[in-house]
């Protein structure tokens, strides 16, 4: 039986993967957010939520968006059966132009808590359209997040250093995630129409393609 970890995006939990059904002998295991020591690197809360979990080689990894990232160093750190990248990037040479520009002016750090919880009116336009039941859930999850997690977590995609691509690594995203922009990413399977959010939306197609990873057994 496979034990499958699903691990959530930046400003969300694992709620995000609500429309995906997996079947077959497995076991789903969702991994919510820890909160960080302060100085971790991305390596290092990869590391912490494997021995918090209890995360065994032979593991498949399924992260979105940052979940994604944490999973490529869960990865480098373990062997895994297989790692699923979904709306992610798996390299810091995949990451947008506009990551440098905050690296160099990081206006992150001056908003406030309250009004950080309260952005996902301004956010959802750039993830991409949600029906009127998932933008609750998505405003649900970001009001929620922890501000000291968020703010970590910014500042440590920022400044994530990778050119390692795991073995047994499959990479989905769409060509309308203004987010990360599928033009600089290698190796991937391409939705069409599919944006940052596309887990929701387009979670039909999202889920046809991984019974396909999960059932490839020549990986």
């Amino acid at each position: 039986m496979d034990r499958i970890y699903l691990i959530a995006g930046l400003g969300a939990d694992t709620r995000v993967y609500n429309n995906i059904s997996l079947t077959g002998d497995c076991e789903l295991i969702r991994v919510d957010w820890v909160e960080p020591d302060l100085n971790d690197t991305l390596t290092a809360y990869a590391q912490r939520l494997i021995f918090q979990y209890n995360i065994k080689p032979g593991s498949v990894l399924i992260g979105n968006s940052l979940g994604g990232v944490i999973a490529v160093e869960m990865a480098k750190f373990m062997p895994v059966k297989k790692v699923i990248l979904i709306s992610s990037i798996k390299t810091s040479d995949e990451a947008p132009w506009y990551f440098k520009l905050f690296r160099t002016l990081p206006v992150y750090k001056l908003i406030p808590g309250k009004v950080f919880n309260l952005m996902a009116v301004f956010i959802k336009p750039v993830f991409g359209h949600m029906s009127a039941e998932d933008a609750w859930l998505f405003g649900d999850m970001l009001r929620k997040s922890s501000l000291v997690f968020i703010k970590w977590a910014m500042y440590a995609i920022l400044h994530w250093k990778n050119s390692v691509v795991p073995p047994n690594l499959y990479h989905i995203t769409g060509d309308k995630d203004l987010v990360f922009d599928y033009k600089r990413i290698k190796g991937a399977t391409i939705v069409k129409g599919g944006t940052h959010i596309m887990i929701f939306d387009k979670a039909e197609e999202i889920n046809k393609i991984l019974k396909g990873i999960l059932e490839n057994e020549a990986s």
